[in-house]
């Protein structure tokens, strides 16, 4: 735990980097595939302090984000055994990815439905989601096509967000944000499996 915390205050750290915007897309590019912390951490700080920038860092976040969305596919359909699952155990992952496994096995709409959910929300963890999109092999545009939405919607809203209230909109992103993306999830999950059922 106190390893995590020392993590989390360094990438918080870094936003105030002179190489920020860099340490940002090297963040949200590892983030995608197998690093436990947020790009959230470092963007929020950066888009505060820079509002005017907000949007910049939001492309740079999107475009590496996606770029290692594509990474963790890849160690997903030719490396789960070898690279995957060791990161994943070690990051207390693996009974998290092998329980998605088994949901989607047969389902890839489910799937494509929790990459959208990841990358907007983190639940489940988006590295969880791409690596096991990777091991399900499923469809390449398709898979792009769901990272960019998820990770682009989030990154540009909080852009918004950040842009427009300032400081003052951060406390309802921190608690709030989430749980409403959550709940918009929830049911389409809902109607989802009301309608397999029919």
């Amino acid at each position: 735990m106190k390893v995590f915390k020392k993590l989390y205050q360094n990438v918080m750290d870094l936003a105030a980097h002179p190489k920020a915007v860099y340490w940002l897309g090297v963040i949200s590019f590892i983030e995608s595939s197998f690093f436990p912390i947020p790009a959230d951490v470092m963007f929020a700080p950066m888009a505060l302090a820079k509002r005017r920038q907000a949007y910049r860092f939001a492309l740079v976040a999107t475009v590496t984000s996606v770029l290692g969305a594509l990474f963790g596919y890849y160690i997903g359909m030719y490396g789960y055994e070898t690279f995957a699952l060791p990161i994943l155990k070690s990051l207390g992952k693996a009974e998290t990815i092998e329980y998605y496994r088994d949901l989607v096995q047969d389902d890839l709409f489910l799937l494509w439905g929790l990459l959208l959910s990841s990358g907007l929300t983190h639940i489940p963890p988006i590295k969880v989601v791409t690596i096991l999109a990777g091991v399900a092999k499923i469809d390449l545009l398709s898979f792009l096509v769901s990272a960019i939405v998820g990770r682009g919607l989030r990154f540009y809203l909080l852009a918004f967000l950040f842009k427009r209230y300032g400081a003052d909109i951060k406390h309802f992103i921190e608690k709030r944000m989430n749980l409403i993306f959550i709940g918009f999830f929830a049911l389409l999950g809902g109607a989802y499996g009301a309608m397999k059922l029919l």
